[in-house]
């Protein structure tokens, strides 16, 4: 492919020809293109994504389109995307390594990058819908958050090197705009592509008409859209990891931006708890055996991310904040500031939390814990204990002790007649 070439969007029949002089790309696959088969799997909101196979192997080709897929070509969407989710995939590759898909190659001009395809890791969403257990996910995932968040942050790196990252991610407006509106802003009213399920509208009416509760969430955006902490990922949910009974790799982080250190780490959480919510939906005699089973995967993942923060804190605190000089070689102990940092993290986490929740049931782009289940009078109940579970989240932000006082509260709205 011609690096001048203006954008075209791929497709099954022109993947070939046109990536036919791609070396990366060939090398995995191998090298005559009349071999590849192409297959497209994107089944997500923004992207083209192909599987390539061929006699020496497997790729992925992922593309951006210039606008939102789920919506159409009413909504423009710039294809940097692809350029800011190359770069997110690069850091996250330094700073938790073995965490995401390898890259072989990134196309600026095509919006395209070619990567490692992961097999036979499948959607994580699917496989809790599924009733399928991983070993071992609640370590990865809070080891992946805790070193993200610590080595993205000026308490590893140099001041400069974080100013320039964050100087290059400012660049990306538009996806973190999506955020803003979908996420934090449209539940709260009654935005044109919102929508939600038949026998809701109680529920959407009280939390609409809580104005403590949107002042919360506007305090949480505005720490979203001024807090550059870290270089979150963005968009880190169930459908955003790929998993094995016993391996899993975080993908899709074209959201990515320089944000709160608790944002991802809530938005994951928040996902696990909508599957917990759904689960009556989808399990038969084993439902409370998964359901707590999912709880005890949201406890690890966080109790993870505090030993491991708490050990790159020890060993690793190599930036401006709270250096060595004004603790340990004073004969200080530094866990007082640690600890400090840590409470803000969670208060951000539960907020971000409860906001996804909300957001998932409310605004445009809706979970399939919930929306595959097809019958309204069974999803709603469901949807309004996770919506009200939500608004309490946001509510205690500040209180919550830890992830256990969460799934308690998540045990408590689970026997309750909600609506």
């Amino acid at each position: 492919m011609s690096a001048s070439a203006s954008y075209e969007a791929l497709s099954v029949e022109t993947l070939p020809e046109r990536l036919k002089g791609v070396a990366a790309l060939a090398s995995q696959v191998g090298a005559d293109h009349a071999m590849w088969q192409v297959q497209e799997v994107g089944d997500g909101n923004l992207n083209l994504v192909f599987i390539v196979t061929g006699p020496e192997g497997k790729a992925v080709v992922k593309q951006a389109l210039p606008y939102v897929r789920l919506v159409g070509d009413s909504w423009p969407l710039p294809l940097y995307r692809a350029f800011f989710e190359y770069h997110a995939l690069t850091r996250q590759a330094a700073r938790a390594p073995g965490s995401v898909p390898e890259i072989f190659y990134f196309d600026e001009v095509q919006a395209l990058i070619v990567m490692e395809f992961l097999s036979p890791h499948l959607i994580l969403r699917r496989k809790l819908i599924a009733g399928d257990r991983v070993d071992g996910l609640a370590e990865f995932l809070g080891k992946f958050c805790a070193r993200t968040a610590f080595r993205g942050s000026e308490l590893s790196m140099k001041s400069g090197d974080k100013k320039a990252d964050v100087a290059l991610f400012a660049g990306n407006v538009d996806i973190p705009a999506i955020t803003e509106a979908l996420v934090f802003t449209d539940p709260y009213f009654s935005a044109e592509m919102n929508h939600h399920t038949e026998g809701l509208d109680p529920v959407v009416k009280r939390l609409r008409s809580d104005v403590e509760l949107k002042v919360k969430v506007q305090q949480a955006l505005q720490r979203f859209v001024s807090n550059t902490e870290t270089m979150v990922h963005g968009d880190l949910h169930s459908g955003s990891i790929m998993s094995t009974d016993r391996e899993s790799r975080v993908i899709d982080p074209e959201f990515a931006q320089y944000g709160p250190m608790g944002f991802d780490i809530g938005m994951l959480c928040a996902n696990f708890l909508m599957a917990y919510f759904s689960q009556p939906a989808h399990r038969g005699e084993d439902l409370a055996d998964y359901q707590e089973w999912i709880l005890g995967v949201i406890e690890e993942v966080c109790a993870t991310f505090e030993t491991e923060f708490r050990h790159l804190w020890k060993t690793k605190r190599t930036g401006i904040l709270y250096p060595a000089c004004l603790f340990e070689d004073q004969g200080h102990d530094s866990s007082p500031a640690c600890d400090a940092v840590l409470a803000g993290i969670w208060r951000d986490a539960w907020a971000v939390c409860g906001i996804e929740m909300h957001r998932r049931c409310l605004s445009l782009a809706h979970n399939a814990d919930f929306e595959d289940i097809a019958d309204p009078a069974v999803r709603a109940p469901l949807e309004a204990r996770n919506l009200l579970m939500g608004a309490e989240l946001i509510h205690e932000a500040d209180r919550l002790t830890d992830a256990s006082a969460v799934c308690d509260i998540a045990r408590d709205f689970n026997g309750k007649d909600v609506l």
